[in-house]
């Protein structure tokens, strides 16, 4: 029995969350076009005959704006120490920038082994991809380098197998059923902000959270209540939608996927509230679960 740590740190947007789901073969992290989609450490338990690995999705590394901000990068960060291998994502479509160079700077201090993923391969031809290794080797000395697209499933299993190598604990640390650690109530509220990042305009997602308040299974029915905090009046607006057609949208979206994940019937009620500044204020920040981080 060999199982361990892995973490996945980049760039926002290069397709850590899509790799998560495609390791466990489950949606564990929600996904978006939109950078900065995830905003908390996300675990996903991969187990198969021999192996336990636990993978943990972090908010992409980026210039901090606020409070949020600060927190995010600082979370990031934390899943550099005491794992067994970090996976560092980097979008292979866009080529190496000055946010991978800043990554990889601050990786030299660690001291696991990180693997260079190469994600979204798919979209560029082979010869970019052995220059984007070439490329790569010479800024920093990583343990492997896994060219793979998450969307396709292109090379996740040799990944696997890379990984497994790196592997040094010889406990389970998760009942073999389980696929993650993230509280029901937090993956029905994810699922409804994904549905926002996707119906919603490019300003609006980062300025919008949500937070579940009400949960009560009974024999044939869920019972849920998701509150949607922003902090603008006009950003309220938009989140309804006229006549209150997007906000409708994205209640039926959020509660088919939630009746497939929790294999039940749902009833789901969806509440705007404005509330000024509250990327900034403590008890919203803990209520996302950023309680031990301070800034």
């Amino acid at each position: 029995m060999k199982s361990g740590f892995v973490s996945l740190i980049g760039r926002p947007n290069v397709g850590k969350s899509t790799l998560l789901n495609t390791i466990i073969n489950e949606k564990i992290a929600i996904t978006s076009n939109k950078a900065q989609t995830t905003r908390n450490i996300i675990q996903g338990i991969y187990n198969e005959p021999g192996y336990q690995i636990v993978f943990m999705d972090t908010p992409g590394i980026h210039k901090p704006q606020g409070k949020l901000g600060k927190i995010l990068n600082k979370e990031s960060y934390s899943v550099t120490k005491d794992v067994d291998v970090i996976l560092f994502v980097i979008d292979a479509a866009s080529g190496i920038g000055a946010g991978d160079r800043f990554i990889m700077d601050s990786l030299k201090t660690v001291h696991v082994p990180v693997i260079l993923v190469l994600n979204k391969i798919d979209l560029i031809p082979d010869e970019k991809i052995l220059l984007m290794i070439s490329e790569y080797k010479d800024y920093f000395n990583f343990a492997e380098i896994v060219p793979i697209s998450a969307m396709k499933n292109d090379n996740v299993s040799r990944l696997l197998d890379v990984i497994k190598k790196y592997l040094k604990d010889d406990v389970m640390y998760f009942d073999v059923s389980m696929k993650t650690s993230n509280s029901v109530y937090f993956m029905i509220s994810e699922l409804v902000r994904e549905k926002l990042l996707h119906v919603t305009i490019e300003e609006v997602p980062h300025r919008l959270t949500c937070i579940t308040t009400h949960y009560e299974e009974k024999d044939d029915l869920i019972s849920v209540a998701v509150d949607i905090i922003v902090d603008r009046d006009s950003i309220k607006k938009i989140v309804i939608g006229r006549h209150g057609e997007r906000l409708k949208k994205v209640g039926t979206l959020a509660r088919k996927e939630m009746e497939v994940m929790l294999k039940k019937k749902v009833y789901l009620e969806l509440y705007v509230k404005t509330i000024k500044n509250w990327r900034e204020k403590e008890k919203y920040l803990k209520e996302l679960g950023f309680d031990d981080f301070e800034v």
